[in-house]
């Protein structure tokens, strides 16, 4: 039988290229997020593109812990066996300094980054352990690695995931799952449409004038640490466009010229 993935933030962006990725390498996907209407396409998609029991698509909230517990509980009875778990669930939530974020965006980003990461794993850890076999994958960022003027809160979460992944592997040492961090940078995907509430153009510019990372590029690197062989632990895989030298850093126009 297939391997089993179970993918949060499955609807748009890194999470349904890492979907798209895992159905064309035989992997069997259950796709959860919040969008039902994008869930069900990709759904339908994955399965007429691979095979009917390709994928699983459940709508869930990562920041509801009662409410993930039961979609994971009750997952039917051949999608139960998660063999490896994306946490991919993410956001950020306008650009201004940390006092100026309003008490609602400081909790959603805490409780997608950060509690949504925890309540998922908390579900499906004990599982693998129990079977012998699993590899979570926590989506990181640059941002867990450095902090830029205006998104000092997003940092702070992303750093919360590396030390997250860190901590479970240390968690879960001496058994046979592995636990890893891609931690990717500039990305071309609805991240920016979401922070700036989906201003269009203010969005753009993020990616104007250069060469972002493709949704289907972190994919690859998702792929590359599932694929390593079973001795292998990738702690973590930090994946950045050749023009970015840091979360502020990205070279434009003339500089980014054949990168």
């Amino acid at each position: 039988m297939s391997q089993i993935v179970f993918i949060t933030g499955a609807s748009a962006g890194i999470g349904s290229a890492a979907a798209r990725c895992f159905a064309s390498e035989g992997f069997r996907v259950v796709l959860t997020a919040r969008s039902e209407d994008r869930l069900r396409a990709l759904e339908s998609e994955l399965n007429q593109q691979h095979g009917p029991a390709t994928a699983f698509a459940v709508k869930m909230d990562v920041t509801k812990a009662a409410e993930v517990e039961t979609v994971i509980k009750g997952l039917p009875k051949d999608w139960q066996a998660i063999d490896v778990l994306l946490n991919n669930a993410g956001l950020a939530l306008n650009m201004v300094p940390s006092y100026e974020n309003s008490v609602a965006e400081i909790d959603t980003m805490v409780d997608v980054n950060i509690k949504g990461v925890l309540y998922v794993a908390r579900a499906v850890v004990p599982g693998m352990l129990e079977r012998g076999r699993g590899h979570v994958i926590n989506i990181g960022s640059t941002a867990g690695h450095d902090v830029y003027p205006g998104g000092t809160i997003y940092c702070a979460t992303k750093h919360a995931v590396l030390a997250l992944t860190q901590g479970l592997k240390q968690d879960l040492h001496g058994t046979p799952i592995r636990v890893s961090a891609v931690s990717p940078g500039l990305t071309e995907t609805e991240f920016s449409l979401v922070r700036f509430e989906g201003d269009a153009e203010r969005a753009d510019t993020v990616y104007a004038d250069t060469h972002a990372l493709s949704a289907e590029d972190v994919a690859d690197a998702i792929m590359y640490c599932v694929q390593a062989p079973e001795s292998v632990n990738v702690g973590e895989l930090l994946v950045q466009p050749r023009v970015q030298s840091g979360s502020r850093m990205v070279a434009r126009g003339e500089a980014a010229k054949g990168l």
